[in-house]
Formats: C-alpha cells, structure tokens, sequence
C-alpha cells in the first residue's frame, strides 16, 4: 500500500536489468512504478494510461538507440507542461541536458548520470525534488558544463561559481548555506551578485532568476 506522499512513477529504460532494478528500487522507498516500459511509444502510451506524477526516462532507447527518450520527454512535456520528467544518461551529454532544460524552462524537471543511480538516496531524492516542482543536474554534469563555458561567466568571483554549481544542483539556500559553512546572508549576498553580473533583470522575480542564471551558464 502506498503512503502519504507517494508518487506513482511512469519508467522508460531498454535494459531489463536495470528497469526491473529500479522498480524495486523505486518501492523501497514507498513510491510505486505504475509502468515500467523499454521504448519512446510505450512510455508516451504509459503516461497517457496511467497520468503519473513524474516520469523518469532513459535518454537513448530503439529503434536507433540516439535520443528517442529525450524526444519522448519533450513532446510529453509540450503535451503536460507540468508534468515533471527526470531523463536518465549513461554519459555527461551537455547538448541533451540543454536541449531539456531550454524546453522545459527548468521547472519540474531532472538531468542525472546513471551513476547516480548507484547513490540510492540521492537518486531517489532527486526524482523526488523533480516531483515537487524542483530543477535537478547531476553534479559532474554541472561541472562538465562549467569548466567548458565562459563568457559571461568568467566575470563570476570562485566562490559565486561554487553556488551557481549548487544553485544547478537544485539547492535551496538554506542547503547550500550548509555545503559551503556560510551563513544565508552571505549566499544571499552572493546570489545577488550572481544575478547582477550575468545581467539579469532586477525587476524579475528572484524565482525566475534563479532559473535564469542556471540557464545562463548551461548555455554559455
């Protein structure tokens, strides 16, 4: 029986191993996999049967195994803009979790690595912040694209880079006050900083820039 709280999970992945895994997965911690499929269609399908909270996704699948997940994730999010969608990579593809987030406006919506799957809780958080509404990046992928954009961000300071990371990571202040031992008036400070130096507009609602400045730097 499922609890308060529980979400009902639509999952799309070829490799029967690692599906079967995740469901198991998945109902260890009280959510429920609804429809555990392995191609782009069945997962469109799933989500129109079953309405789910969120939908995690595989990004490469059949028949050509390049990107039909992720292309199953954009026109499910074009079809349900709300519905949150947390795609899975085996590798650190920046152009995909661009592509994703650029589409969706990074509301509600998850880019892990694989690997994190081997980090139970912390995969399951992250499906779980994606639920609620959240904009989860797998960290090395956020390293991947810092290290490689530059401009405006080389006008950032080190340490604003660290919470921008983190701000991608889809910390809450109070959290990233936490990873740097800092107090929230100074990552306040420097959240601020961040905005104004990345040129965005102060008359936006921090929320929005907050998304913004993330996309700012995923883009280059």
């Amino acid at each position: 029986m499922r609890g308060a709280g529980a979400l009902r999970i639509v999952l799309a992945d070829d490799a029967v191993l690692l599906r079967e895994g995740l469901v198991a997965l998945i109902g260890r911690f009280g959510h429920e996999v609804v429809a555990a499929v392995d191609d782009a269609d069945g997962l469109v399908a799933a989500v129109e049967e079953h309405a789910p909270d969120v939908v995690v996704t595989d990004v490469r699948m059949p028949p050509s195994f390049t990107d039909e997940g992720l292309r199953a994730a954009l026109a499910l999010h074009l079809d349900r803009p709300r519905l949150p969608i947390v795609v899975l990579s085996q590798y650190v593809a920046s152009a995909y979790a661009a592509r994703l987030l650029e589409s969706t406006g990074s509301a509600a919506v998850g880019y892990l690595l694989k690997d994190r799957i081997l980090q139970v809780r912390d995969f399951v958080d992250a499906v779980e912040r994606v639920a609620a509404g959240g904009c989860v990046v797998d960290p090395e992928v956020v390293r991947h694209l810092l290290a490689r954009r530059r401009s405006p961000l080389t006008r950032l300071t080190p340490r604003e880079r660290e919470v921008l990371e983190l701000m991608a990571e889809g910390r809450s202040n109070a959290a990233i006050t936490r990873a740097l031992t800092v107090s929230e008036k100074v990552v306040e400070k420097h959240i601020g900083s961040i905005f104004t130096k990345l040129d965005l507009p102060a008359d936006s609602a921090d929320d929005h820039r907050r998304v913004r400045a993330v996309l700012t730097y995923l883009q280059g």
